[in-house]
Order: structure tokens, then C-alpha cells, then sequence
């Protein structure tokens, strides 16, 4: 009997005790001393351990993006993690009903890698890393490359193309120089009016480029490729640009020239890019001719092939267009500065149908023919205009 007491007692004295525990447990959550008490444990614990701190800037010492702050912060918006920090953004993502998570400025989030803990703080502009003295040695490196791969693999799920355009610079700060916008334009190759011989050699040239990375450097090159598209207004130049953004999933730099400043402000603007972009400058023969932009000729000589676009050229595309090339400086043109050129003519009857078919979805039609015949007598006509 006593034996059999002494179990009950014992099975009773747990059962008490786990109750107790959970509602222990209940109210701490519920009024938030769980999270209280955690803060003050950490604080604690921090008294026990010497910390080393790393700081990730946005910008580096020469105002150029610094691409390890965006990866940090792909990779910390990932997290799970964040949603145990005092304050998160929530926004609206892509698909449907999608919510997004982001951490707010001055907040902390705890990371954990290889047994090592790992904090985050989000000052202003910088991110801030901190971690065990101890653990440095250990973990450091393989953390870092374990963010770098996993913010490459959220980006390619997560990333939407973006259309950024320079702004004028009021206030002498010129970080904030570029403005983006999601860009959504729907132009691709398939809706492009153009030769189909000539269509896929761009695609290839553009595929082959996008892989050639040790091949460049093989070569002691720069990985970046320029393009002179040329032609009257309305030809498709510019959905030409788009489709090429769209068939290589890079973003869009729109370089507005009469809001750049000067040959300095120039350069600013090309280290604030990023790789997988398309740099582009539309119009260029009318900005030379007219010399309605404070940058000189040799500053644009500059920005197409100095020193600094080779510096921060990597897996860069530019893209200039004009109406006419034939009265632009031999020196913009020369093998090197532009490596393909493009013409945009008017509309001949095969583009036409093309168009035709990517308009209405016609590929046959009664009156082709007397369109056809129109076209032989000399009939002029730009794509916007068919369109």
C-alpha cells in the first residue's frame, strides 16, 4: 500500500507540476514577460561574452551600391526569425493574398548558424553584424557565404524586374540619385516587328553573353556588351529595349541626360548601377546636336568605355539610340564604345504581318494583298503607326 501511495503521490506531484508550468507559461505569453525575460537574459548572457561587430553600409566610400547590403537584407527578410522583432512591415507581396515581412529600421533580429548566435541590427542605411568573438573564426566565413546563397536563390524566386530613372540633384546628395518602379512592360521578342534571321541573332548574342562571365575574363574584358539601336521615331526602339530587359530578366537604368549635372554627376550615376542591368540613353544624337546637356562629349566617351565603366561595368548592357548615325562623332561609334548596331527601319510588309498578328491575330487575311501592294509602291509607315 505504501509503494502504491507513494506512485500516486509522485504521478500527482508531476501532474500538478506540468499544470502549473503550462499556466505559468499562458500568462507570461500573455502579458508578455516571456518576452521580457528573454530580453534580460540575453542581457545577461552578453555580460559573459566578448562580441565583435561588422558593418554593412548601403553605399561604400565611393557612393557605389553596396551589393552585400542588399543580399544581407534579402537574406534577413527570409528569416522566420523576423517575426520575433518588435516591429515588422507588412506588405502586400506579388501572388494573391500574399503578405511580405520586412524589418523596420533600429530593430534586432536573432539569427542562429553552426550553434553560433547571431544578431542583426538595422541602423540607419547600415546593417550592423554581431557575433561571439569565440565564434568568429568558426563561423564568419561560411555565414556570409551561406547568406550569399540563399538571398541568390529568394531573389531569383522572388525577383520582379525594375525600371529606375535619375533624378535631378537639389540637395547635393547624391546617393539618391535613382528612383525605381516595377517594371511591367509586356514587350518580348515574339511581339517584336523585326527580320527573324536578325531576331535571333540578338537573342543569341544576348544568351551568349549572359554566360561568357569566365570567358570575359579570360580574355583580360570587362564583362558588359554595348548596343546602338538606330532609327526614325516610332520604330520599336524602345520595345526593342524592353524585350531585351524581359528575354534576360535584367533591370532597366533610364538615363535621362538633361538631369545630369555635369561630367562628375555622370560618373555618380554609372557607379550607382548594378549588375543585370540595362543602362540605357535614349535620344543621344539629339542631346549631342543640340547640346542641351551639361555633360560634355568626353564625358559621354568617358561613360561608354573609361576607366570607371570598366571598373563597375560588370554584367552591364548599354543601349544608346538615335534617329540618325550618320552625323554623330566617329568616336561614339568605334568598335569597342558600341559592339552591335541595330537598324530600325520603317515598316515593310512583313513586319506588317507581323504586326498584324501580334495585334489581332491575324496571320491571313482577304485584303493582304492589296496592303502588300501598297507597301511595293513606296508606302511609308512606322510601327507606332500601323499600331
Amino acid at each position: 500500500m505504501t509503494i502504491l501511495y507513494n506512485l500516486f503521490f509522485l504521478l500527482f506531484s508531476l501532474l500538478v507540476t506540468c499544470i502549473l508550468l503550462f499556466l505559468l507559461r499562458v500568462v507570461l505569453i500573455k502579458t508578455g514577460l516571456i518576452y521580457i525575460v528573454k530580453k534580460k537574459w540575453r542581457s545577461i548572457e552578453d555580460c559573459f561574452h566578448v562580441y565583435q561587430f561588422f558593418k554593412v553600409p548601403e553605399f561604400n566610400e565611393g557612393m557605389q551600391r553596396n551589393q552585400l547590403y542588399h543580399k544581407v537584407l534579402v537574406y534577413l527578410n527570409s528569416l522566420t526569425f523576423i517575426e520575433d522583432s518588435d516591429f515588422t512591415n507588412l506588405f502586400t507581396g506579388k501572388k494573391p493574398n500574399e503578405i511580405v515581412l520586412h524589418l523596420d529600421p533600429n530593430q534586432i533580429i536573432e539569427d542562429d548558424f553552426l550553434g553560433a548566435n547571431i544578431s542583426w541590427i538595422n541602423e540607419d542605411k547600415t546593417l550592423v553584424l554581431k557575433i561571439r568573438k569565440a565564434d568568429k573564426r568558426r563561423v564568419l566565413r561560411p555565414y556570409l557565404q551561406h547568406i550569399h546563397s540563399v538571398s541568390d536563390e529568394f531573389d531569383d524566386k522572388k525577383r520582379g524586374l525594375k525600371l529606375y530613372v535619375n533624378v535631378v540633384d537639389h540637395q547635393g546628395d547624391r546617393k539618391e540619385r535613382w528612383r525605381s518602379v516595377p517594371f511591367t512592360h509586356p514587350s518580348s521578342f515574339e511581339t517584336i516587328a523585326m527580320e527573324s534571321d536578325l531576331k535571333n541573332k540578338v537573342k543569341s548574342d544576348l544568351y551568349s553573353f549572359a554566360k561568357a562571365k569566365q570567358y570575359y575574363h579570360r580574355l583580360g574584358r570587362v564583362w558588359k556588351r554595348s548596343y546602338l539601336l538606330y532609327g526614325p521615331s516610332g520604330t520599336g526602339k524602345s520595345s526593342f529595349i524592353a524585350a531585351m530587359a524581359n528575354f534576360l530578366s535584367y533591370d532597366v537604368y533610364d538615363l535621362d541626360l538633361s538631369k545630369v549635372s555635369d561630367d562628375s554627376d555622370l560618373k555618380f550615376l554609372l557607379l550607382q548601377t548594378t549588375s543585370k542591368s540595362l543602362v540605357v540613353i535614349e535620344d543621344l544624337d539629339r542631346y549631342l546636336s543640340e547640346k542641351s546637356t551639361a555633360v560634355s562629349l568626353p564625358g559621354i566617351l568617358s561613360f561608354m568605355d573609361g576607366i570607371l565603366s570598366s571598373s563597375c561595368g560588370e554584367e552591364r548592357i548599354m543601349v544608346f539610340t538615335m534617329n540618325r548615325k550618320d552625323h554623330v562623332d566617329p568616336a561614339i561609334l568605334r568598335p569597342g564604345r558600341i559592339d552591335v548596331h541595330i537598324h530600325f527601319p520603317l515598316c515593310n510588309f512583313t513586319a506588317f504581318k507581323t504586326l498584324a498578328n501580334s495585334y489581332l491575330g491575324l496571320k491571313d487575311h482577304k485584303l493582304f494583298p492589296q496592303v502588300e501592294e501598297i507597301f511595293q509602291k513606296g508606302a511609308s509607315l512606322s510601327p507606332a503607326e500601323i499600331g
